[in-house]
């Protein structure tokens, strides 16, 4: 038997009950991938993180949700970059070493931001139902749609549909018996991330984004994700691929429609970076004995 310890965090959070729930695990020396994928299971949040040793960054990490791995997701290097400097007494400059590359991360206080790990460029892909086929997998027609939906990878490929309106993206209403309609990620995942621009409300200089991230769950059913970071570097790229005037900032918000509000600060700059900011909060800790 073996004891682990982990911390409880809320990324993109701005109260103990909002943001995105993460569970990091400080020292995941000695667990097989069987057991992280327990693990996760048990905590049953949308990710889970293992820390390791790494000869390339400060930490590496390996990223679990209740059902598979995952090369890269956002909310979990946010969360997990707290962890690493508190364990390691570091600075704000900080790697961590993914599936998906090296991530550098910087920190102002308990906002973090990431930079998305696609060294080769911005990937997409034209998704396999036409434009009215995909929004009717969320209750909406082709007229709800600002463009084309498509497939963005930015170190975590995502099905990205830009809607017309706010009003739309609130309306969506995903349906579990449309699922073998979905398409699959790289990875096997069924996952819809759509998001509209609320012409008009800047915020902190910012223009602000509305968004929902929607998946499908291991065993059936569609979950709703609070704050998903990785989907946000995505929005990065579909500005890219469309030609869109740089340096941008956008306050992205989401999670807002279940009492979970998340708040992800999207900055492209001119040099085709993408990255993506949020605070990181601890609410707990604990121990683990497998």
């Amino acid at each position: 038997m073996a004891t682990y310890a982990f911390r409880l965090l809320n990324v993109f959070a701005s109260s103990t009950f909002s943001g995105n729930q993460l569970c990091v695990f400080e020292d995941a020396r000695g667990m097989d991938d069987a057991t992280m994928l327990e693990l996760a299971a048990q905590f049953n949040l949308s990710e889970t993180t293992f820390i390791l040793p790494s000869d390339r960054a400060d930490a590496r990490v390996r990223i679990f949700t209740p059902g598979h791995e995952m090369n890269f997701a956002g909310h979990p290097t946010i969360g997990t970059s707290q962890v690493v400097r508190d364990l390691l007494g570091a600075g704000d400059a900080l790697t961590l070493e993914f599936k998906a590359g090296v991530v550098p991360v910087t920190a102002q206080g308990d906002a973090w931001t990431f930079t998305a790990p696609c060294p080769d460029g911005v990937r997409t892909a034209k998704p396999e139902l036409d434009r009215a086929g995909i929004a009717a997998l969320v209750g909406l027609n082709a007229g709800d749609l600002r463009d084309d939906p498509i497939w963005v990878d930015t170190g975590a490929d995502h099905l990205l549909a830009p809607l017309a309106s706010v009003d739309a993206v609130r309306r969506a209403a995903p349906d579990a018996a449309t699922l073998d309609r979905w398409q699959a990620s790289s990875l096997g995942r069924k996952t819809l991330y759509l998001f509209a621009f609320d012409e008009g409300n800047a915020q902190d200089g910012r223009q602000v984004v509305v968004a929902r991230y929607f998946y499908a769950k291991p065993g059936g059913g569609i979950n709703e994700d609070a704050g998903t970071g990785s989907a946000c570097a995505n929005l990065g790229g579909w500005l890219l691929h469309r030609g869109h005037s740089l340096p941008a900032c956008f306050l992205v918000q989401q999670g807002d429609q279940m009492g979970r509000p998340c708040r992800l600060l999207l900055d492209v700059g001119a040099d085709n970076r993408i990255r993506v900011g949020g605070r990181a909060l601890e609410i707990g800790r604990g121990t683990v004995t497998v």
